[in-house]
């Protein structure tokens, strides 16, 4: 079969559920021949990095990484004074200018098209134009109800092998374990993958992004403090700056509010038994689960940023 014309595509968030589907695809469908991807808006968690770099390794693949584009006027200004443009800009300053440097949000999600889905799109527009077919296989989990990538184009087919299989949250930790791989590090202290400044994160992630990598807060402020100069009324967190959010009084009833929501959970779930794969037995005792503790909100996050 011809990969340029009938390609079988498996994208890699730096997250659990992606790298457990690509040891399942690759145990399963060994007779596939499948090409894998990361969309890397060079603004990811350095944990997130060292994952895919383990994957890449433990499985023996190699991970295409697809990189956002940053405007023709970056690459006029680096012909003019023969610079490196990667120095002067980045894709998420490049872009959060394009909008008038307002925020991404739920509501308006211009990071997840121009740094995620576009460099997506180009890496298969030669084989959708040459009349080739692509299949994606997505990583939803049977016990998720989410949506993944629509594709607009008859060529591209999606596939939920998790999904069509049965194949839940334990089954993923299974393989994760089972293979040698183990859960991304960031998993001790945060539930998603991809950007370190992502409008999905709760607050008590925020405090902990400024505890785990207080560089990555700062840049963060920055973005935040811009678009308010620009008269952009949006915050990062709904309601409330980075700035007030790291005053030692708002960070200390954070962590006293979250512990409340914990405690709750974790009567809930005790009744329930639904995570028994956070027992002691685990390469490590993940302390919880952000997106269980605070409801749907994060399952309806964009699935090619942090499955």
């Amino acid at each position: 079969m011809d990969t340029q014309m009938d390609r079988h595509i498996l994208g890699l968030s730096g997250g659990k559920d992606s790298a457990a589907l690509a040891i399942y695809m690759s145990q399963h469908h060994p007779e596939l021949n499948i090409e894998y991807f990361f969309t890397d808006t060079g603004h990811e968690l350095p944990e997130v990095y060292q994952f895919l770099d383990k994957l890449e390794s433990s499985l023996n693949i190699n991970i295409a990484r697809l990189k956002p584009e940053i405007g023709e006027y970056v690459e006029k200004r680096n012909e003019v004074h023969g610079e490196d443009s990667s120095k002067q800009t980045t894709s998420f300053k490049y872009w959060h200018k394009q909008n008038n440097y307002f925020l991404p949000s739920i509501n308006a999600r211009w990071c997840t098209i121009n740094m995620k889905i576009k460099p997506f799109e180009k890496w298969i527009a030669h084989t959708i134009k040459q009349g080739g077919t692509v299949t994606s296989y997505v990583a939803i989990r049977a016990d998720e109800n989410r949506e993944g990538y629509k594709p607009t184009n008859e060529n591209i087919k999606v596939r939920f092998p998790f999904s069509e299989d049965g194949i839940d949250k334990q089954g993923v930790i299974n393989l994760l374990e089972k293979n040698g791989v183990g859960l991304p590090d960031y998993y001790k202290w945060r539930s998603r993958s991809g950007c370190t400044f992502c409008f999905y994160q709760q607050k008590i992630e925020w405090v902990r992004l400024k505890d785990h990598h207080p560089d990555k807060f700062e840049e963060a402020k920055s973005y935040e403090k811009l678009a308010k100069d620009h008269d952009s009324p949006f915050t990062w967190s709904e309601g409330e700056s980075l700035s007030d959010m790291e005053k030692p009084e708002r960070v200390k009833k954070i962590k006293e509010d979250y512990e409340i929501r914990k405690a709750r959970w974790k009567a809930n779930k005790a009744k329930r038994d639904l995570l028994a794969w956070a027992k002691e037995d685990r390469h490590y005792q993940q302390e919880d689960e952000v997106d269980e503790i605070y409801g749907d909100q994060i399952g309806h996050a964009c699935i090619i940023c942090h499955k």
